[in-house]
């Protein structure tokens, strides 16, 4: 069984390491690093603050060896809070979304994402939040089913300025 623990700012530059992990088996493998000093910078700000509106969920690789510490990240899922207006659905307006889902390919099919994502969950459920988002690749579907989530309606459309 896997653990998950909150991350915390020195899980960073994993974190990166990580979602680009997931995005080169997404869209196919991009030699592109330049985000990711931002992105690192931004993940250390965003979870030194135990009262913010994200987090993330990661799950340890093993110790490479007897009393060796752990070896990295095996697998995180990041989670984010959004306010919008109210509805009949949503009197509060909030609104988790979750993104970064990724497990390394020889750390797959050992529970490590269901277990970044119960702690996810967990998380939302702790902050009142009742509505959780996410994008699912085929791959990850299964795993999102199984934990209660639906196909919406709603399509998805972007605008980059």
């Amino acid at each position: 069984m896997s653990i998950s623990r909150r991350a915390t700012p020195a899980d960073a530059e994993e974190l990166v390491r990580l979602r680009k992990v997931m995005a080169d088996s997404v869209a196919g493998p991009n030699p592109d690093l330049s985000w990711q000093p931002a992105a690192v910078a931004t993940l250390r700000d965003r979870l030194g603050d135990p009262a913010g509106s994200l987090t993330a969920y990661v799950v340890d690789r093993p110790a490479a060896g007897p009393g060796a510490g752990p070896a990295g990240l095996a697998a995180c899922a990041v989670g984010t809070i959004e306010y919008r207006l109210g509805s009949p659905g949503n009197p509060e307006g909030t609104c988790g979304y979750v993104f970064s889902v990724a497990t390394d390919e020889d750390m797959r099919r050992q529970g490590h994402s269901r277990a970044c994502l119960e702690g996810l969950l967990g998380w939302f459920r702790e902050r009142g939040v009742r509505r959780i988002d996410l994008r699912a690749s085929p791959e990850g579907e299964p795993l999102y089913t199984s934990l209660g989530f639906v196909r919406t309606p709603d399509p998805a459309m972007r605008l980059r300025l």
